[in-house]
C-alpha cells in the first residue's frame, strides 16, 4: 500500500500514512499520545482543517496534506458542535412528530429560537410543555446511544427523492434548482438532512445542550458556553431583541420572503427590483417611527450603538434626516473625537493597546461637554488626531438651541458608564444591528454575525483597500469586543432597528464572492472564506442599481449621499 506525507500543524509533525487512512484514526493515534506524555487532551477532537478546509473525522486522506485536530474551543470546532446540535434537534423532533416540522427561526444569544408546527393538515400536536419534554428527552436518548453523524455523496436526483416526502419543501426547492450532478447528505440514522456545514463526529459528543419551552408558542435550543464549553452559555432575558425578530417575521411575511428559496423564487421570476424597493421602504417607515418616538419622549440626546458593520453611520444619517423633519435642529457629536491620548489609554493583558474598552475614551471630558452643552453653553469640542494619537483643540465649537438635539454614535453609546452624569430623562438609546432576516431552509440559518461579516468584507475592500485575508483574520477579535462591549448593553436600548435587508446577501455576492476566493490556501481563514462561499453560492445575483443612495447598503457598497 502507498503512503502519503502529512503534516500535523497541532505539533508540527511530519509523518507518512496509508493512503486512505481517515481523520479519525489520526486523531486516536494523536490523543493516546497526548495521554502517554500526560498532557490530555482537555476536549474531544470533533474534526480537522485539512489544507485549512474542514473536514469531518470520516475524511479519508489520499494526497499529502497538512491536517489541524479543532475541538469545541475552536470556533471552527464550535460550528461541528452547533450544526451537529441542531441536526440532533431536527431528528429528534422528526422521530417523535412525523407529521410536525421543526423550523429554527433564529439566533438568540448563544443559542437558537425553535418554533415546532404541524405539518399536515388535521394533525394537532400536543400542548408545547409535552412536546418540549418528549422531544428532550428523545435528544438525551440519542445523545446516550452515541449515534454517528454520516455524510454521503450520493446522485442529486436520489437526495431529491429521499427528502421529497419529508415535509421539507424550502430545501426540496433549493435542491430542485441546483445545477450538479452529486450532492453531499446527511444522515442520522435513518433521518437524512442538508446540513449547511460539516458535524461532529457523534450524538455522544454533544454533551452540553439544553431544549426548553421559551415564551407562548417556541422554545429555546440552547448552546455550549464558547470559551467554557463544558458549561450553558449564559442566559438573560432579552424581551426587546426578541420583540426585534418578531417584527423580522412579520416583515418577512409581508414579502414573502423569509428563506433562500423563497427569495430565489422571486429574483428568477424578475422581482428583485421590487424586493429592493419593498425593503427600503420598510427601513425608511421604521426610522419615521424611531423619530417620532424620540420627539415623544422629550429626550435631548439620541445614543445610538451597535456592532461592527451594522449600518450604524448611515442609521445616524438618516435618523437624522427625519428628526429634521419634525423640526429639530440636529448636531451630530462623534465618540471617536474623545479618545484617551496614548499614555493614557488601558492595555490588553499582552501589552497591545485596549482601543474597544469605554475607558479608552475620556469620559470626564465628555460628561463635561456634555452637561455644558444643555445648559445652553458654548463648548470647546476635541478634535482626535489619530496619527499622533492625541486629541487637539483647533476651535471646533458647539452649542445647542431651544430646537437642537444631540446625536451621538459609537459602540459604547448604551454602557451607562459613558454618560452617568446625565439626567436619563434627556437621553433616547437605539440598538442597530443586522439580524439576518433569510434562512437557508427552515433548519438552516444564515447567522447575523455572518451577515455582518460578508458586509464588512465588501467595504473593508472598497474604502480601506484590504483583502478578504485582512478582515478575515482580524473578525474574531471584532467579535470578542462586540461581545464584550457592545451585546451586554443592548437591552438598554428604548428602541431596536434590524438594519439587514432582505435582498442584500444576493448584492453584496456579486462584491463578495471574487474577494473570498482570492483568500490564499495556506492561512486559517481559508476555512471561514469557504463557508461563507457555500451560502452565498445558493442566492441568485441582483444588480445594485436599484439600491437607493440613501440605503445602508450604500455604506458597504459606495455611491452613497451621505458623506462618511
Amino acid at each position: 500500500m502507498t503512503n502519503v506525507e502529512i503534516v500535523l500543524a497541532n505539533t508540527g509533525e511530519r509523518k507518512w500514512v496509508p493512503q486512505g487512512t481517515t481523520v479519525a484514526a489520526l486523531a486516536e493515534e494523536y490523543t493516546n499520545e497526548c495521554v502517554a506524555k500526560g498532557e490530555p487532551l482537555r476536549w474531544p477532537v470533533l474534526g480537522a482543517l485539512v489544507n485549512n478546509t474542514v473536514k469531518p473525522l470520516q475524511y479519508r486522506i489520499y494526497n499529502p496534506k497538512v491536517v489541524k485536530f479543532i475541538d469545541i474551543s475552536d470556533r471552527q470546532g464550535f460550528r461541528l458542535y452547533r450544526n451537529a446540535l441542531e441536526f440532533m434537534l431536527y431528528t429528534a423532533v422528526h422521530d417523535c412528530y412525523p407529521m410536525a416540522v421543526l423550523s429554527i427561526d433564529h439566533s438568540l444569544q448563544n443559542g437558537f429560537y425553535c418554533r415546532i408546527k404541524s405539518a399536515v393538515e388535521g394533525f394537532v400536536l400536543p400542548p408545547n410543555d409535552e412536546v418540549c419534554r418528549t422531544v428532550r428527552d428523545r435528544m438525551i436518548a440519542l445523545q446516550e446511544q452515541d449515534i454517528p453523524f454520516m455524510a454521503k455523496t450520493m446522485l442529486l436526483k436520489d437526495a431529491i427523492e429521499l427528502i421529497r416526502n419529508r415535509h421539507m419543501p424550502k430545501t426540496l426547492y433549493i435542491l430542485e434548482h441546483l445545477k450538479q450532478l452529486y450532492i453531499e447528505m446527511n444522515f442520522l440514522g435513518d433521518t437524512v438532512h442538508k446540513i449547511n456545514g460539516k458535524l461532529a463526529p457523534s450524538t455522544g459528543c454533544i454533551t452540553t445542550w439544553d431544549f426548553r419551552q421559551y415564551g407562548e408558542e417556541g422554545y429555546m435550543l440552547q448552546c455550549a458556553d464558547p470559551e467554557h464549553p463544558d458549561k450553558l452559555s449564559l442566559y438573560t432575558e432579552t424581551p426587546k431583541l426578541f420583540a426585534i425578530f418578531r417584527e423580522h417575521y412579520q416583515w418577512a411575511d409581508l414579502l414573502h420572503t423569509s428563506t433562500v428559496s423563497d427569495y430565489n423564487r422571486i429574483v428568477y421570476n424578475g422581482g428583485g427590483q421590487q424586493l429592493i424597493l419593498l425593503a427600503e421602504a420598510l427601513h425608511e417607515k421604521k426610522y419615521a417611527e424611531i423619530a417620532e418616538q424620540i420627539r415623544q419622549s422629550g429626550a435631548r440626546m439620541v445614543l445610538l450603538a451597535g456592532p461592527s458593520s451594522s449600518g450604524k453611520t448611515t442609521s445616524c444619517r438618516r435618523l437624522s434626516v427625519q428628526l429634521s423633519v419634525l423640526g429639530y435642529d440636529v448636531n451630530q457629536l462623534s465618540l471617536d473625537d474623545y479618545f484617551m491620548c496614548r499614555e493614557r489609554t488601558p492595555k490588553l493583558p499582552n501589552g497591545e493597546y485596549d482601543f474597544e474598552s469605554v475607558d479608552a475614551l475620556d469620559i470626564p471630558l465628555l460628561n463635561e461637554n456634555l452637561q455644558g452643552l444643555f445648559r445652553g453653553e458654548e463648548v470647546k469640542i476635541p478634535t482626535f488626531d489619530f496619527i499622533k494619537g492625541e486629541p487637539s483643540f483647533t476651535g471646533k465649537t458647539l452649542q445647542l438651541g431651544p430646537r437642537s438635539i444631540l446625536v451621538v454614535e459609537g459602540i459604547h453609546a448604551l454602557n451607562p458608564k459613558l454618560t452617568a452624569d446625565i439626567d436619563e430623562a434627556l437621553k433616547f438609546k437605539v440598538y442597530v444591528s443586522a439580524l439576518t432576516q433569510l434562512s437557508i431552509d427552515d433548519q438552516n440559518i444564515i447567522h447575523g454575525t455572518d451577515n455582518r461579516l460578508v458586509r464588512r468584507l465588501v467595504r473593508d475592500n472598497n474604502f480601506r483597500g484590504w483583502d478578504a485575508y485582512q478582515t478575515l483574520h482580524r473578525w474574531p477579535e471584532v467579535v470578542r469586543g462586540e461581545r464584550k462591549h457592545i451585546f451586554p448593553y443592548q437591552e438598554n436600548a428604548n428602541v431596536m432597528f434590524n438594519s439587514a435587508l432582505l435582498y442584500e446577501l444576493g448584492v453584496l455576492k456579486r462584491y463578495a464572492e471574487p474577494l473570498l476566493k482570492r483568500v490564499p490556501e495556506d492561512c486559517e481563514e481559508y476555512s471561514i472564506a469557504q463557508q461563507l462561499l457555500d451560502f452565498s453560492e445558493l442566492l441568485l445575483p441582483i444588480d445594485d442599481k436599484f439600491i437607493p443612495h440613501n440605503s445602508i447598503m450604500r455604506e458597504f457598497l459606495g455611491g452613497s449621499a451621505f458623506e462618511y
